[in-house]
């Protein structure tokens, strides 16, 4: 699966293979703290199944997802690339295979490999546009807004499928509460733009979300 990802497929078979076989892998349950924010750990994570919650908190307990990470995805790679502690806490949201990838190892692969250096640079990049909108759906939209942006932007994401990611999941990434999202959900299919139930949301008109979401 190595080779499908967007950086470290473009590695050379011998380069993947070293990768491997200095990788460990771990087993978590659902709802298993994987890291915490803060500790040095110059490690990356690349989930193999299930899904993660990756997310800041403050002392009161008020938490803010930043993403919700699936299969194939990686995570705490900024870490490895700034020499920092974790920027975030994860959470497992379902039973979770993930790999670590150990820093090191890393660094001399982007000292070996242009192409995959360049990767990584393009890999980061698209988060920062990520966190960008984010950012700007939070301050700029309503909560039917976000919701509506969110669920577009979420359509094709397989970790966002999974039975863990819970209405207080989505709630803690719009930053309001679970019974809001509830309410909203109920209001978007009303409108006849979705359909859900207690496991999956389903879009039936994309085209009516997206004039919601103003996207």
């Amino acid at each position: 699966m190595l080779a499908a990802h967007p950086c470290f497929g473009v590695l050379t078979a011998s380069q993947q293979k070293r990768l491997v076989a200095d990788a460990r892998l771990f087993i978590f349950p659902a709802e298993e703290t994987v890291q915490v924010e803060g500790e040095t750990a110059v490690v990356i994570w690349w989930i193999e199944s299930g899904a993660v919650n990756i997310y800041k908190s403050n002392m009161e307990g008020s938490e803010q997802i930043l993403h919700i990470a699936g299969m194939g995805d990686t995570f705490n790679d900024v870490a490895v690339y700034d020499d920092d502690g974790n920027p975030a806490t994860v959470d497992t949201l379902t039973p979770a295979k993930i790999w670590l990838l150990p820093g090191a190892t890393i660094h001399k692969l982007l000292g070996e490999n242009n192409a995959f250096a360049q990767a990584v640079i393009r890999s980061m990049a698209r988060r920062v546009r990520a966190f960008t909108r984010q950012i700007e759906d939070l301050t700029l939209y309503s909560v039917t807004a976000r919701l509506a942006r969110f669920l577009l932007q979420e359509a094709d994401n397989p970790a966002f499928m999974e039975a863990g990611v819970t209405r207080k999941a989505i709630a803690s990434y719009l930053a309001t509460t679970p019974e809001t999202v509830s309410r909203t959900l109920r209001l978007l299919q009303d409108a006849g733009a979705i359909q859900f139930d207690r496991y999956r949301i389903m879009i039936v008109n994309a085209s009516l979300l997206r004039t919601i979401g103003r996207v």
